[in-house]
């Protein structure tokens, strides 16, 4: 006697919908801005572009190199420049590392189609892009004091650069506008969990 045997399919079961507590989670659309996304890309792309032509303005002006912080005949302008720009030449240096090298994270995320969802991940994102915007935006002003200062209050613009001083603190400013979607892109992300 060959008697067939029932085959045995497994079945998923339907979600309950039934409460408020049970229902079935859908997952958020990437945000444009947010990491591994062509928005973020792009806003990556912008910071390291903005900080470098900052850092490179104010490293080609003519005696930025040749000058030392313990120089004795300096002038209390040239004294509060020279600390002030040092300081913007390190935040917007510290920035177009951070920049570039997320931006190759980007990258890498957006070849594979990969979702930088991750806590770990976002949580360092939004803690490097807060320290970063938050020292290129003190530097940005302190330049800008020092460039008013300078230019306006004291006039002598002939003896320094300004039109660089000043090219070079509003690109340290373009480069903190656009850090600022990236940061709170990343820590409304981060909040939302």
């Amino acid at each position: 006697m060959s008697a067939s045997r029932p085959a045995v399919h497994p079945v998923e079961a339907p979600p309950f919908t039934d409460g408020p507590n049970n229902l079935q989670r859908v997952r958020m659309k990437d945000t444009q801005g947010m990491p591994g996304t062509p928005g973020g890309l792009a806003l990556r792309f912008f910071q390291f572009a903005f900080a470098a032509v900052s850092l490179s303005v104010m490293a080609s002006t003519p005696d930025f190199q040749s000058v030392t912080a313990f120089w004795y005949r300096w002038t209390l302008e040239d004294m509060f420049w020279h600390l002030f720009s040092s300081y913007l030449v390190a935040a917007v240096g510290l920035q177009s590392l951070w920049s570039l090298s997320l931006a190759v994270v980007d990258i890498y995320a957006l070849l594979v189609r990969r979702c930088l969802r991750n806590r770990q991940a976002v949580c360092l994102f939004t803690i490097g892009d807060g320290v970063t915007s938050t020292l290129t935006f003190a530097a940005a002003c302190a330049c800008a004091g020092i460039t008013v200062l300078i230019g306006n209050d004291i006039g002598s613009c002939g003896q320094n650069p300004c039109a660089r001083f000043e090219i070079s603190t509003a690109m340290a400013f373009m480069s903190w506008f656009a850090v600022s979607p990236s940061f709170l892109l990343n820590f409304w992300s981060l909040a939302s969990r």
